[in-house]
């Protein structure tokens, strides 16, 4: 359970506190059902490269994993990486070595200051892992909607 809501238990499970039990159970009722929403827990990271594909390891992809998953504050768990490598890419007017890197999630992406702070930080990541300079690599955030991701035979919004 979120730290942010081991209080609400905490407070709920105090009997000292008749009169506002009640109010309590409430709020435990609303911090419960926001918990089942988890609508930006289910990032999607899809990187491009034209690199080789020998230089993309199964390791690497879990560092890509852990290293988003840090950076926008979700669980490794919930997210969802795709590395294609090798592909015939330009960019800038050059085909030398380059990625594309596209971040699309519910609620994480969704202001110019929040993206800032993610690119700061993947770009610090693939800069280290993949030895290209910031002009070699491109981000796109993309927010979604709840309606936008199906899981579970449904959509976002009824989960």
């Amino acid at each position: 359970m979120p730290a942010q809501y081991e209080y609400f238990e905490s407070v709920n499970r105090k009997e000292s506190v008749p009169s506002l039990s009640g109010r309590w159970s409430l709020v435990h009722v609303f911090l419960q059902s926001c918990e089942q929403i988890s609508f930006g827990e289910m990032p999607f990271i899809v990187l491009q490269s034209n690199i080789p594909p020998s230089s993309f390891s199964e390791d690497f992809v879990k560092r890509l994993c852990s290293s988003t998953a840090a950076t926008l504050g979700k669980p490794e768990e919930r997210m969802n990486v795709v590395v294609t490598p090798g592909l015939p890419m330009l960019m800038a007017g050059s085909c030398s070595p380059c990625v594309m890197l596209s971040v699309s999630a519910i609620g994480v992406t969704d202001t110019a200051e929040k993206n800032k702070e993610h690119s700061a930080k993947i770009f610090e990541f693939l800069t280290r892992e993949l030895g290209l300079t910031e002009d070699r690599i491109v981000i796109q955030f993309h927010a979604l909607q709840p309606l936008q991701v199906g899981k579970k035979g449904t959509v976002m919004s009824f989960l």
